[in-house]
C-alpha cells in the first residue's frame, strides 16, 4: 500500500513549502465544503496533502472548523496518516511557550460540534482509549530536531473562541489533570479514528493559559508572536517525515488502519442507505 502522509495546519501554518508538483485541489464531499483547497504534492517520494484547518486567511473559527468534511477530503485523496499541527496552551511549568508537545491522550470538553461520521441508521462505535497512533508518533519524535519536544501529554478541548477564565484554567489543571489546551484537536481526532486513518497531535505551546502566576492573562499578541517562531520549526518537523515513514506503507501495528472492524453495529437490512452512501469513503471498506 502506498503511504500518503496529510497534514492538518493549525494557528500560524497554512503553508508547506517544498512540495514537488504542488497544487491546490477542490474535493466536495457529502459533509459539504473543507475549510480550503487542498494543497497536493510530493517530498521525497511519498505523496503529501496539506490541509489549513481554518482555511487561509484563517476565516473559520475553531467552533465552524468542518471537521467531517476536512477528514473525508483527505481520504478522498488516499491518505493513510495524518499529523495534526495547532497552538495550545500550557499547564505544566516545564511546557514552556515554543516547546512542542506528542499529545496521547484528550479530555473532550467541546459541545457545538458533529462528533461522528455515524448515526441513527447505520450505528457504529469505535475505541478511543488510545486516541492516537504510537507508531506515527515514533516518526515525529525522531523528526524534531532543533525543538523541545515532550512525550506525551493530555490535551483539554474547549469549545472556544474565548480563552478560559481563571477558575477553568485551575480546574483543568489542578483538578482533571490536563497538560495542555486547545480549541480544535476535537472531534477532529475522534473523527480521524472512525475514518480508520493514523493520527498524531503536535501541540505548539503558545502560553500558559491564564493559572500561571508570573505570566497574567493569555494575549493574543503574545501568542501570535509565539506562533511566528513555531510555525518554521513545524514545518521543518513536517519536512522530515517523508524520508522517515517511505513510500510504503504496512498494516498499522497500533490497528488505526483496522478501527470499523467490529464497530458497526446495525444489522446490514437495517442500515439507512441514505448514510450509507455517505460514508462510502470513510467506510467503504467494510460497508461493502
Amino acid at each position: 500500500m502506498d503511504r500518503v502522509i496529510g497534514v492538518i495546519g493549525g494557528s500560524g501554518v497554512y503553508e508547506i513549502d517544498g512540495l514537488e508538483g504542488a497544487a491546490w485541489t477542490t474535493i466536495d464531499t457529502p459533509f459539504g465544503a473543507p475549510s480550503d483547497q487542498l494543497l497536493v504534492g510530493y517530498l521525497d517520494g511519498v505523496k503529501m496533502v496539506f490541509l489549513p484547518r481554518h482555511g487561509r486567511g484563517h476565516v473559520h473559527t475553531p467552533s465552524t472548523v468542518p471537521y467531517r468534511a476536512n477528514i473525508d477530503a483527505l481520504k478522498q485523496l488516499g491518505v493513510t496518516d495524518v499529523i495534526s499541527v495547532s497552538a495550545c496552551g500550557s499547564f505544566r511549568h516545564e511546557m514552556a511557550p515554543g516547546d512542542f508537545v506528542l499529545v496521547d491522550q484528550f479530555i473532550d470538553r467541546t459541545f457545538a460540534r458533529q462528533k461522528s461520521f455515524f448515526g441513527p441508521g447505520l450505528v457504529a462505535h469505535v475505541s478511543l482509549a488510545h486516541p492516537t497512533c504510537t507508531h506515527l508518533g515514533t516518526a515525529i519524535t525522531k523528526a524534531a530536531t532543533g525543538v523541545t519536544l515532550h512525550q506525551g501529554g493530555t490535551y483539554l478541548a474547549m469549545e472556544g473562541p474565548q480563552f478560559s477564565t481563571l477558575a477553568e484554567s485551575k480546574m483543568y489543571r489542578d483538578v482533571w489533570g490536563a497538560d495542555v489546551i486547545g480549541m480544535t484537536n476535537m472531534p477532529e481526532a475522534k473523527l480521524a479514528r472512525e475514518a480508520e486513518l493514523c493520527y498524531a497531535s503536535v501541540a505548539m505551546v503558545t502560553d500558559f493559559d491564564s493559572w500561571h502566576p508570573d505570566h497574567g492573562e493569555v494575549d493574543i499578541s503574545t501568542i501570535i508572536k509565539t506562533l511566528t517562531g513555531n510555525s518554521g520549526k513545524a514545518k521543518d518537523l513536517v519536512a522530515a517525515l517523508p524520508s522517515l515513514l517511505g513510500p510504503d506503507r504496512a498494516p498499522c501495528p497500533c490497528g488505526c488502519d483496522r478501527a470499523l472492524e467490529f464497530a458497526i453495529m446495525t444489522a446490514p437490512e437495517k442500515r439507512d442507505p441514505k448514510l450509507a452512501a455517505k460514508l462510502k469513503t470513510i467506510a467503504g471498506r467494510v460497508l461493502s
